[in-house]
């Protein structure tokens, strides 16, 4: 039998794994998840929920999951040799049960009053009986690569090798456009990098009628004057055209022969925001149809909460590039190469997320790649000097890393952006700030750049036996509640429809879908009981 290795990207939106040959190095299968198991939607919620839970809480159910995607990749786990994982900080640290206070606190004397003392979160290859509850077998190699910062780690680097941007003499830029999107720029032999909190709604997420990219995803909106084709996702994760319809009241001109869309993703975001301004169906940040929505199809809708929710994400990538440019030294216009990763940065029309400043408007080639987080850990299973590599990268970027949470320039542009998108302040009204506060000004629109696709789909190489798709990666936990009137207040309440009850148990039984769960921040169905009986903590052993 041939040995085998798994790749897995532990993402802040979810998991994705492949199986590989260790003979052939070739792809055997992947699966992903359509969230994270943890509560939440990002990671300021799931350090959040690890805080009040507790590390081996978030840890157990981390670990279940990783399980979960390892049985669904379909091979013997008792054949697996090694285990390659990249991924930010925080799910790093969550996978391996360490320390996150640090992580959750920026000030030196609130870590020494807890007592805090910060792992290393350097490369470090180990074993899974290392890791209580991983479920392979107890010598198989745990490889995890190393941290930049507290708040970047291994995901940027992986965005950074993968790209190639380092043997390229010019000046360039990447991003990885995720809930913490990641960047780096490029510029004179020096890389200055950052991460800015964008939010899920750049990956389908905090959006109504959101989703991951995962088959059935509205992925981008083409114009076919007066209406709109839908382009979908299909079931080997490629996009193709879907129905034809008029989004101002969703009215189906034509189902189209692709695939039948059951939610919007980030790119869809996006392409919707762009081609709604275009179609002076939106001034932000209001939307103008008759309801205040853009209509989809049935029951799917785009409103003007998620528009505003829309525009932060965008706005903080923005701001993080403007703030990254002032740390180098040299203004947007002076980019001439832009890579693009991760889901959303793959599908993405890059034309429409350049018009909306999520590339600069000046960069002569747009690359996007896919996503090279999984492609990193891919290589770490089949060549461990790739390990070295990351760690010699790591110390590199700690001498020119921009913690955007104490950058005035961040804080200034950023609320410019809050500003625009919230508020609706004229894209001039901008310009006069940015000059008041000596930034350079937005370049206007340059020519259009030459866009190059490296992969066709974010993961390019899905494998012999293909693509499986896990959309209830969470748990189900049960606990009967002795004062429960089943009066279904929780229920009605829950924003996610995380919670059902069982009326007819006695007592009566309060069933919580812990990946669905907003998560400790929420706290909506505690609020909502009226006998004051719903404790959100006993779902998750407190």
């Amino acid at each position: 039998m041939p040995r085998l290795a798994i790749a897995m990207d532990i993402g802040t939106s979810g998991l994705r794994a492949q199986a590989v040959d260790l003979s052939s190095r070739e792809i055997i299968s992947t699966a992903i998840t359509t969230r994270h198991p943890l509560p939440g939607a990002n990671v300021i919620d799931h350090i959040h929920f690890a805080l009040e839970m507790g590390v081996e809480a978030a840890n157990r159910i981390m670990l279940q999951a990783v399980n979960r995607v390892i049985r669904e990749l379909h091979v013997h786990a008792e054949k697996v040799d090694r285990l390659g994982v990249c991924g930010n900080p925080i799910q790093l640290s969550l996978f391996q049960g360490i320390e996150i206070r640090d992580l959750a606190y920026a000030g030196k004397r609130k870590l020494e009053s807890l007592g805090v003392v910060s792992p290393k979160r350097e490369a470090v290859i180990t074993a899974a009986r290392n890791i209580p509850e991983l479920d392979l077998p107890a010598d198989c190699d745990v490889i995890i690569p190393p941290s930049v910062r507290r708040e970047i780690g291994a995901d940027a680097l992986a965005m950074i090798i993968q790209t190639g941007m380092l043997e390229k003499d010019e000046t360039s830029l990447t991003t990885d456009y995720g809930t913490n999107a990641e960047m780096a720029l490029f510029h004179e032999g020096c890389v200055f990098s950052g991460s800015t909190a964008a939010g899920p709604a750049l990956e389908g997420q905090q959006i109504t009628c959101g989703m991951l990219a995962v088959p059935g995803a509205i992925s981008d909106l083409e114009t076919d004057t007066p209406h709109h084709r839908l382009i979908v996702l299909d079931s080997e994760m490629f996009p193709v055209q879907g129905p034809l319809v008029n989004i101002s009241d969703g009215s189906v001109i034509d189902a189209g022969s692709g695939a039948r869309p059951i939610g919007i993703t980030g790119t869809g975001t996006v392409a919707i925001v762009i081609q709604a301004m275009d179609a002076n169906l939106v001034d932000i940040p209001r939307i103008n149809t008759m309801d205040g929505k853009l209509h989809f199809g049935e029951d799917i809708f785009f409103t003007e909460a998620d528009l505003i929710e829309a525009g932060k994400a965008i706005g903080s990538v923005r701001a993080g590039h403007i703030t990254l440019c002032r740390e180098a030294g040299i203004g947007l216009d002076d980019i001439r190469t832009a890579y693009m990763s991760g889901a959303s940065g793959t599908y993405v029309d890059a034309i429409k997320a350049q018009k909306l400043g999520m590339v600069p408007s000046h960069v002569k080639t747009i690359f996007q790649v896919g996503n090279t987080s999984l492609a990193m850990a891919r290589e770490l299973v089949t060549d461990y000097k790739k390990l070295d590599m990351m760690s010699n990268l790591a110390n590199k970027l700690r001498q020119h890393h921009c913690m955007f949470a104490s950058s005035d320039t961040f804080k200034k542009v950023f609320i410019l952006e809050l500003s625009y998108w919230t508020e609706g302040m004229p894209i001039s009204m901008y310009r006069k700030f940015l000059k008041k506060y000596g930034f350079p000004d937005l370049p206007h629109a340059g020519a259009a750049p030459e866009i190059v696709r490296t992969v066709k789909r974010d993961i390019d190489d899905l494998g012999q036996m293909g693509l499986t798709t896990i959309p209830d990666i969470g748990r189900k936990v049960q606990v009967g509640m002795k004062d429960c009137t089943a009066c279904m207040n929780c229920v009605e309440e829950c924003p996610e429809n995380a919670i059902t009850v069982i009326a007819e148990a006695d007592p009566a039984m309060v069933v919580l879908d812990q990946s669905l769960c907003s998560g400790v921040a929420c706290r909506r169905c505690e609020r909502a009981c009226p006998e004051k009986c719903f404790k959100l903590n006993s779902f998750f052993g407190k």
